[in-house]
C-alpha cells in the first residue's frame, strides 16, 4: 500500500484553516484523496495540452492551462442554461 500524507499534518492544517468547524474521524482521508484525485487529473490535463501543443515536454504555461480548464469544469457547465431544467 502506497504511504499517506501523516493524519495530524492534515487535520492541523484544517484546523487552521476552519477552527470553528466541527470534523468526523475520517474527514482527513478524504481531504488527502481529493488532493490525490486533483493533482491526477491536472497531470492528465496538461499531458493533453502539451499533446495539443505538439511538445515533447511539457511546459509551465501547460500546467497554467490545464488549471483553467479544470477549474472551468469543476464549476459546473450550466452557466445559466439549467434554470429550464429545473
Amino acid at each position: 500500500m502506497k504511504r499517506t500524507a501523516p493524519r495530524t499534518t492534515l487535520r492541523r492544517l484544517m484546523k487552521q484553516e476552519k477552527p470553528h468547524l466541527r470534523m468526523a474521524a475520517n474527514t482527513d482521508l478524504l481531504v488527502h484523496l481529493n488532493v490525490l484525485l486533483f493533482l491526477r487529473r491536472l497531470a492528465e490535463e496538461t499531458r493533453a495540452k502539451a499533446f495539443e501543443d505538439k511538445s515533447k515536454i511539457i511546459k509551465p504555461q501547460h500546467a497554467v492551462a490545464a488549471a483553467k480548464v479544470i477549474k472551468l469544469k469543476s464549476r459546473g457547465s450550466c452557466r445559466g442554461r439549467c434554470a429550464s431544467k429545473r
